[in-house]
């Protein structure tokens, strides 16, 4: 049996086509364009399908209903009813503008439908001179009967503003603490290939990657929770020219390589030595030529040192990896050598290629630099890769999006590979989503690139340990090693140095540079981890401390109706189920600091609500709990599930106590 979720989802979709369909026809039969003599059988034709649609729209009610396990996009939801209402009041409108959003002051609502003005400017490019106010007034008389509107009013030039009716955020509320946190149901369940973190095998991972990685990582986990298809990758580089040095360097310095591991301990040091060489002699740079070409060639020998090299980077790696809880397959750039020649062979094939003295080269519509599919040396480079691999991802994976989470200045490169991708026919860019997520570079608090004081990159597992260090100073200036026991403390130490590390970078708008700072991150005040941290971890203990159990709360939670009468829980309220909507707004858009602005305006609000409205009422005297507000808690606990979820998406591990 199938997933219920997907069919409820399948047959709302079916059930409003049909409404679509029935809609059209009882319009056409309001305007027939030949007067017919048979009028009585065009009203009796007429009545049928109003009852036909009737019953659907009915139906389609009740199969909301039915879907109220997953929590719903609100602002999606008054999009479908006011879209409705638009196209009804002004039928003859051909692509009306939808406007829909959160209202920013209480006062006027809700939220917000500002399309009268924009339809008035359509109708005035017409020759029609309507007033935008007229075109509110028609839009709210045409509003459907609806399950989440309490009333509207018509304010300014045609601004209307949207009262949501309390009963029904009570009720999703309700849903999401009988359920969890559910994500909307999804049309389809699309294949999302996200490409991140991709280091350079013999290199140490620097201040770059950690964007790269913290990104992506985040990328994904948004894709997963929504019930995504995801494919994470990581496009490291494993192959090229450098490999030969450092293979010869190697027989050199462990000729015993084949029968016994070389104890590489730096790599780093270890590339340094041998790029030196490469550099300074002669010989041993012919011999790194020979070694690339045997390499090439796939010899059982060089292909093991080879190996031996890629793993050793691959453990560094892996230190860092594990620190940030990131999980991701490797397939780098050698994964796509067998499938480069086939690729030129399409652009030639196609005339799409052309020779450029003695390199292959390929102009992408509208660029003037090219990309360089074949070397004058016969070779193939990055561009070949990178085509391949976009090749591979949309034919072999079937991929519906793709993202390349990289540094903003490899923007104008992926603008030519997507480019040269969608002139051969590989994909059409309506139907899928290929994307490069660029993102600024880290900068020091001196506000230039992040580097040592030797002018060194930073290496990025020297920056965890820091990391480490700085937040268990942290957690005993606010002697935290008093309450906790050992282990509790080296959880909060964990949480705290990766959380702040992660939501310092997350929290920035990733396409602008940001400044490292660890007395930033880990400031307990403003938008920081820290403050989330210990806010989420005073709020999981408002039940703890008033002696209300899990399972009370699960029994509370379908028997009691979430209050919101007070302005505060009602704030409160209105801002948990907003959750879905910021979601779908980063899904579009890739802006990951949204959601850590809804984190932080939420830990706010929920302070506010905190501060106005007793949850427990404790004896001055003794400190004992006289009286549970347990819909109030059911507010506490609705708001935990909403920041746990927040945190998941974000790659922040909380801990029960701090």
């Amino acid at each position: 049996m199938g997933d219920p979720v997907t069919e409820y989802t399948s047959r709302l979709q079916r059930q409003e086509s049909d409404i679509k369909t029935l809609s059209a026809e009882i319009e056409g039969l309001k305007n027939p364009p030949v007067l017919s003599p048979n009028l009585d059988e065009l009203r009796e034709e007429n009545a049928k399908l109003k009852y036909r649609l009737n019953i659907l729209k009915r139906s389609l009610q009740e199969e909301r209903s039915q879907c109220s396990k997953t929590m719903m996009n609100i602002n999606q939801r008054l999009q479908e009813v006011f879209g409705e209402a638009i196209r009804a009041a002004c039928p003859d409108l051909e692509d009306p503008p939808l406007a829909v959003t959160p209202n920013q002051q209480a006062k006027f609502g809700d939220y917000q439908c500002n399309s009268a003005m924009a339809m008035a400017q359509m109708m005035k490019s017409k020759g029609l001179k309507v007033n935008p106010r007229e075109i509110a007034e028609k839009i709210v008389q045409n509003i459907p009967d609806n399950e989440l509107i309490e009333k509207t009013e018509i304010a300014g030039p045609g601004f209307i503003n949207i009262h949501l009716k309390r009963t029904f955020v009570s009720k999703l509320l309700t849903n999401l603490l009988v359920n969890g946190v559910q994500p909307p149901p999804l049309a389809s369940r699309k294949k999302v290939v996200v490409d991140f973190s991709s280091p350079n095998i013999a290199k140490e991972m620097h201040v770059g990657h950690l964007r790269s990685t913290i990104i992506g990582d985040s990328m994904c986990r948004l894709f997963e929770f929504l019930g995504y298809d995801v494919l994470r990758l990581n496009h490291v580089g494993d192959w090229g020219t450098q490999f030969g040095m450092l293979i010869a360097h190697l027989q050199d310095k462990f000729p015993n390589y084949l029968t016994v591991s070389p104890p590489i301990g730096d790599l780093q040091a270890f590339y340094k030595e041998s790029k030196k060489r490469f550099d300074e002699e002669e010989v041993f740079k012919k011999r790194a030529y020979q070694c690339v070409v045997k390499l090439q060639s796939k010899e059982p020998e060089f292909i093991k040192a080879w190996n031996l090299i890629c793993d050793v980077s691959r453990n560094e790696f892996q230190k860092v990896y594990s620190c940030l809880d990131v999980h991701i397959l490797e397939r780098g750039e050698s994964f796509y050598q067998d499938m480069m020649t086939a690729v030129v062979q399409e652009f030639d094939q196609r005339g799409l290629a052309q020779m450029d003295e003695g390199r292959k080269i390929v102009f992408s519509p509208g660029h003037s630099v090219p990309l360089t599919v074949v070397k004058s040396d016969g070779g193939f480079t990055y561009d070949t890769s990178d085509l391949a691999a976009l090749r591979q991802r949309l034919f072999l994976e079937k991929a519906d999006i793709i993202i390349y989470v990289t540094d903003s200045g490899q923007s104008s490169h992926f603008q030519l590979v997507f480019g040269a991708a969608q002139m051969i026919g590989w994909y059409d860019p309506k139907v899928t989503r290929v994307e490069h997520a660029g993102f600024g570079v880290v900068l020091g608090e001196d506000k230039k690139k992040f580097k040592t004081r030797s002018g060194d990159t930073v290496r990025l597992m020297d920056l965890l340990e820091e990391g480490l260090k700085r937040s268990m100073d942290k957690l005993k200036e606010k002697e935290r090693d008093t309450v906790l026991t050992p282990e509790e403390l080296t959880k909060a130490q964990r949480s705290v140095a990766f959380g702040c590390i992660k939501y310092a970078d997350l929290s920035h708008n990733r396409i602008n540079d940001y400044v490292f700072s660890f007395d930033k991150m880990l400031d307990d005040r403003g938008n920081t981890a820290a403050y989330l941290l210990y806010a989420f971890t005073r709020i999981r203990s408002i039940a703890r401390l008033a002696n209300v159990d899990e399972a009370s709360l699960r029994r509370a939670s379908g028997a009691t109706e979430v209050p919101l009468a007070h302005d505060k829980e009602w704030k409160l309220g209105r801002c948990l189920v907003r959750f879905p909507e910021i979601l779908q707004k980063i899904l579009e858009d890739l802006l990951l600091h949204a959601l850590c602005d809804y984190l932080y305006e939420l830990a706010t609000t929920f302070t506010e609500f905190y501060d106005s409205c007793y949850c427990v009422e404790k004896d001055r005297q003794t400190g004992e709990v006289i009286k549970v507000n347990m819909g109030r808690m059911l507010l506490c606990d609705a708001t935990a599930s909403i920041m746990a979820q927040g945190f998941n998406i974000l790659g922040i591990n909380p801990v029960q106590r701090m």
